[in-house]
């Protein structure tokens, strides 16, 4: 018996390829994306793939409470009454045992909500785009030439020295003309950071880690007893002088923004880059300019460059139904909530579930949110002035906190 077949309709054939196209290059940005976890932090990648099987909420051996539910993430980070950063879970713990029992305050007393309002009007929209033009804006200008001039530019280099700027200038330190000075800056971080890593199932530092940590911050902070005293009041040290803040609270502030606004900032952006470039959807972008708050949105959630968020129970409560006990801890595990809506998509519109997660929430909320989606759009900006680019190599760093790029070349396509 013979069998006749019908040519596909046009229209269908070509709705079949896009579809097939899309999910190939989506699972090619999934798995540079894996990558990128399993290179820097092996520790997280497994905690990551094996919680994807544990539920909403789930009381780990060794680890404590995991939370892997955007609503349930949020809830615990509201309730500043059950849950603290100053105790056994909690970053505030890490940082006291640095600084102490003054840091350890800050985190949860008043002091901490007087220097957030204090502050807040350095890190609004308008400001945060006059910060970054004013730190960063040569850089950016000086890529964009080179991707003109048909040169190759190592965006993920771009992005360590783009992030010491941006760090040093809001703190009123020194300016340096010298790249390496900010490439220092931010591999000091890093090490920084990097000593956190077996802190998983405790935040009880080692004496011997915490001499070495206290070394780094002592190359980290050099500049911040002169420029305490020298530093405007559009500066955070200079505000932390107006409002009284010591000096040695000041030190600890200063380190803790170095490590907040470098290895964060730069691994979402950079990783915004490659997932906008992997997806085939900077193809979107640049057909609709109007995609690009999307695409920060998006590049920000996917990556999720804080992974995981700690907190201490501080008082006996119920999350999700579980009923958790005063001295145990949370592990919110921030990627996966977030990585839950879907994978990277320029059309998908505000999730209200995950909101800002990657920035964290209630009351320790990220300040600097709005730098971080103006360095993403400035670079996203700079990249798609002559066209399309593509990624002639990438590499991803090694044994690092937050997983991101060592290397990842552009040129224009």
């Amino acid at each position: 018996m013979s069998h006749s077949t019908r040519p596909c309709p046009p229209a269908l054939t070509c709705t079949i390829i896009h579809v097939t196209t899309t999910r190939t290059r989506t699972g090619h940005a999934e798995r540079h994306e894996a990558r990128l976890l399993w290179a820097g932090n092996r520790g997280l990648y497994a905690l990551l793939q094996a919680a994807r099987h544990t539920g909403p909420i789930a009381r780990v051996p060794r680890l404590g409470w995991v939370v892997t539910d955007p609503v349930l993430a949020r809830q615990v980070l509201n309730d500043h009454a059950a849950f603290g950063m100053a105790g056994e879970g909690g970053v505030g713990h890490l940082w006291s045992q640095l600084f102490g029992d003054e840091m350890a305050a800050f985190f949860g007393g008043a002091r901490h909500a007087e220097l957030r309002t204090g502050a807040r009007d350095l890190f609004t929209e308008a400001s945060a785009r006059t910060l970054v033009e004013r730190s960063q804006g040569a850089h950016y200008r000086a890529l964009a030439a080179h991707l003109k001039a048909g040169e190759t530019i190592d965006v993920a280099d771009a992005t360590r020295v783009l992030a010491g700027r941006l760090v040093s200038d809001v703190l009123g330190l020194p300016n340096r003309t010298d790249d390496d000075a900010y490439r220092q800056v931010f591999a000091s971080g890093e090490r920084l950071a990097a000593l956190a890593m077996g802190t998983t199932a405790s935040t009880e530092l080692a004496d011997d880690v915490i001499q070495q940590a206290r070394t780094i911050v002592e190359g980290i902070t050099a500049n911040v007893p002169d420029a305490y005293l020298t530093a405007g009041p559009d500066t955070i040290l200079g505000r932390c002088r107006e409002m009284g803040l010591g000096l040695p609270l000041a030190r600890g502030l200063a380190t803790l923004l170095v490590i907040a606004g470098t290895e964060t900032g730069a691994s979402g952006t950079s990783r915004t880059v490659a997932l906008l470039h992997d997806t085939g959807q900077q193809h979107d972008l640049l057909a609709d300019p109007a995609l690009m708050e999307n695409a920060v949105r998006e590049g920000l959630r996917v990556s999720t460059p804080a992974p995981v968020i700690g907190r201490h129970v501080a008082r006996d409560t119920t999350v999700g139904g579980r009923s958790l006990r005063a001295g145990e801890r949370v592990l919110l595990l921030t990627y996966l909530a977030d990585n839950g809506v879907g994978p990277f998509d320029v059309h998908r519109e505000y999730v209200p579930e995950t909101r800002q997660l990657w920035f964290g929430g209630g009351r320790h909320l990220c300040l600097g949110a709005a730098v971080a989606r103006t360095q993403i759009t400035r670079m996203l900006e700079t990249l798609l002035v002559t066209g399309p680019y593509r990624i002639p190599s990438r590499r991803p760093a090694r044994g690092v906190l937050v997983p991101t790029y060592a290397s990842l070349r552009v040129a224009a396509a």
